[in-house]
């Protein structure tokens, strides 16, 4: 498979030869169609949300992710963007199928339905001289083993003689997508075969400033992008442990690790009321689920996961004990942050959630603050949620921090109390100032106060 007119990749794309189609605009791809707009590609932008393509449409999606939606707005208008809902029609017209899609957990087993339905699509359209390229994280053999024979039934086309498949996993973090696409680390890539790889290298070279980093197999960029999962998760968890540890030996975890950390080999985390978000909790669940076909212990990871997983539920009950001595039925208790990490505005399996049910579960009444989150359909309706501080924390008997939200580090004992009712303060994520809160019984995760 050459270039016509023996054209080079980078113009060929940017003279739109090659059009590219995004498949999913979501969080990632909406920044890696954000990417290639950038670099002069004509982009055809396909979602199944209705409601996302119109706030594509009117610059108000992405609100998140800086300059996204004012790339789509220009690219729209000059025409290098075009938006659709027909993944079929979407395929036939381009020549680089980029899928984006999410993949989840369902009732600890991997669902991969969504990506399934877009390689179908994709491969309804697929064409002679065609690329296909893979970025969300998958299991590994997924891309080898249940997408490739898809592409290749449907389309009666053959990988490496006829299209190029190609794994390049997203490193993204949210709020600086990208950013991170364009500069901050180099694009992993692999393919089905030789062609495949030395296509994606010349490819991703294109719009990643880092370079690539080229892998052997599909599979090995694939167990890659889980394995930066898996070590976030297994350090957490033991950051989580060794925290437990200092409130035994009465000594305090965060200096402990400014210390220990000052030491070039060693990188300890922070610990703090759980792991959230659809990468870090999820991942290590891949690998375990692999791991279990093929007869392979993962007790290690497993029992990280199950450390983090009962976080939320240790750190709601140490919390409980600042009002133990309450009598009074009615205790509301004021939840700090939904968000499942600090500064973002996505709540997805936010160690929040199960800080909350603990409390509902015990009868107290919660009110939920986050300075970034106005609407949430997974709260329960009888829990608030609110950005104005002082409704949430009015009249409660303990305030309990989750999330550790940049805007939380300047609170004092003058926002979040009175001197009629001085509220005892948990801290499960290390981000109040002590000097502050003079006067509060304020326990804080991994410290003796």
């Amino acid at each position: 498979m050459k270039l016509k007119n023996n054209l080079s990749l980078k113009k060929s794309i940017t003279l739109h030869k090659k059009i590219i189609s995004v498949y999913g605009l979501g969080n990632v791809g909406g920044p890696i169609a954000a990417a290639w707009l950038k670099k002069g590609a004509k982009v055809i932008g396909v979602d199944i949300s209705k409601q996302l393509l119109e706030e594509i449409k009117y610059g108000n999606s992405h609100k998140h992710e800086p300059f996204i939606s004012e790339i789509f707005s220009k690219s729209l208008s000059n025409n290098t963007l075009i938006l659709s809902k027909d993944g079929i029609n979407a395929s036939k017209k381009s020549d680089i199928k980029i899928v984006s899609v999410p993949v989840a957990i369902k009732n600890s087993k991997i669902d991969l339905d969504i990506i399934k339905k877009a390689i179908v699509n994709i491969s309804k359209g697929l064409k002679k001289g065609d690329t296909v390229i893979v970025c969300p994280s998958l299991p590994p053999g997924t891309c080898k083993k249940i997408l490739l024979p898809i592409l290749e039934k449907n389309s009666n086309l053959k990988s490496e003689k006829d299209f190029y498949l190609i794994y390049n996993p997203e490193r993204i973090f949210e709020g600086r997508a990208l950013q991170d696409i364009e500069e901050n680390y180099p694009a992993i890539v692999s393919g089905i075969g030789k062609k495949s790889r030395v296509f994606a290298e010349n490819l991703l070279k294109i719009i990643s400033k880092k370079g690539v980093v080229s892998m052997s197999s599909l599979e090995a960029a694939e167990s890659e992008k889980l394995f930066e999962g898996v070590y976030r998760d297994v350090n957490i968890a033991l950051a989580n442990e060794l925290s437990d540890f200092c409130k035994s030996t009465s000594t305090n975890y965060w200096e402990i690790i400014k210390a220990t950390n000052s030491q070039p080999f060693c990188h300890l985390h922070y610990p703090g009321t759980g792991v959230g978000g659809l990468c870090i909790p999820v991942y290590p669940q891949f690998v375990i689920n692999s791991a279990k076909k093929s007869n392979v212990s993962t007790k290690l990871i497993e029992f990280a996961r199950e450390i983090n997983d009962n976080k939320p539920q240790k750190c709601a009950n140490e919390s409980l004990k600042l009002i133990k001595k309450i009598k009074n039925k009615k205790i509301k208790i004021a939840v700090l942050g939904l968000s499942f990490r600090g500064d973002v505005y996505d709540s997805r399996l936010s160690p929040t959630y199960s800080v909350v049910d603990i409390f509902l579960k015990k009868g107290f009444q919660v009110a939920v603050h986050d300075p970034l989150i106005k609407n949430d359909n997974l709260l329960p309706k009888n829990v608030t949620l609110s950005q104005n501080l002082s409704e949430v924390i009015k009249n409660a008997s303990l305030i309990f921090v989750s999330t550790d939200h940049k805007q939380y580090k300047k609170l004092t004992k003058k926002q979040l109390t009175d001197q009629k009712n001085v509220i005892p303060i948990f801290d499960g994520r290390n981000i109040l100032d002590k000097k502050n809160f003079v006067g509060v019984k304020l326990v804080t995760i991994g410290k003796n106060d």
